[in-house]
């Protein structure tokens, strides 16, 4: 035994050792705040921010994207000070309109850089797309680097919301993400979130996963949660499959080790009329 301890010992001091994993799993989720409006009553954002907050903090996430997130909204989530955030406004690239932003916690990640771009024929400026009438659409994206890895490569997180109207702008926008994806990321391990407004047969996100996994089908745990992600609000609503809209991709080789989709609800009100999708992931 004294042989063995001492064998390992020489090991360690010649860097020899058998390497384990330098970095912990950590928590990805994606949520649709539901922007403020007035017209939302009792589900109006002042009433429901102080449980967004808190169901942030209680499930400990690490990196989150959120979509609809209005200036005051975004805000609103910048209070939690354990966070950095990156991303600007769709409507004029800086404040104005709603945001695709990524908050990211401090203490485990770095961030190396980050940008917007456009869901449309023109995505490095403010635009529509395609047949999308109501809105300018966006994904932000960001490079970090893990602090518990720091010799580890980076990997990227690309955060999205697609046009809920535009069927050729849903398509289209899959396709110009991927495009993305692939020249700003290469091969380094990717995540894509958000908000696609399609559900899972459908033919925007059949063409992300072309080159992508669905965390939900990959995850080692069985999925937690309905698969439903749209709730409008109705702390009774079925949430039936051809409801998933809100979803978590990623590049082979990622751990994926839990997956769900949380209905978390406080006095029978849901904090937002999506449900906040996490996943709990390790790094290659």
């Amino acid at each position: 035994m004294t042989r063995l301890l001492a064998l390992a010992l020489c090991l360690c001091l010649l860097g020899l050792a058998p390497a384990s994993h330098a970095a912990e799993p950590w928590r990805l989720a994606t949520w649709n705040l539901r922007l403020n409006v007035a017209s939302d009553g009792p589900d109006a954002w002042p009433l429901r921010r102080a449980q967004v907050l808190a169901l942030i903090r209680y499930h400990g996430w690490d990196v989150f994207g959120t979509q609809e997130g209005l200036p005051e909204q975004i805000a609103d989530l910048e209070t939690l000070e354990e966070f950095e955030r990156v991303g600007v406004g769709r409507d004029d690239g800086a404040q104005r309109g709603e945001h695709a932003a990524i908050f990211i916690r401090r203490a485990r990640f770095e961030v190396l850089r980050s940008g917007t771009f456009w869901l449309s024929e023109t995505p490095e400026k403010p635009s529509k797309g395609w047949d999308g009438r109501c809105c300018h659409r966006i994904a932000t994206w960001v490079a970090l680097r893990d602090r518990q890895a720091p010799q580890s490569p980076p990997f990227y997180v690309f955060n999205t919301h697609f046009d809920h109207e535009g069927v050729v702008a849903r398509r289209e926008s899959a396709k110009l993400l991927l495009a993305r994806r692939a020249s700003l990321a290469g091969d380094a391990p990717s995540f894509v979130i958000g908000d696609f407004n399609a559900a899972p047969g459908s033919e925007p996100v059949q063409i992300l996963l072309r080159e992508l996994l669905d965390a939900r089908a990959t995850t080692r745990t069985p999925p937690y949660g309905p698969e439903g992600t749209f709730n409008g609000f109705r702390i009774d609503a079925p949430l039936p499959a051809a409801e998933r809209i809100d979803h978590i991709l990623h590049t082979r080789g990622i751990e994926v080790l839990k997956w769900g989709a949380l209905t978390d609800s406080r006095h029978g009100r849901f904090p937002s009329d999506h449900l906040p999708v996490e996943a709990l992931v390790r790094l290659p």
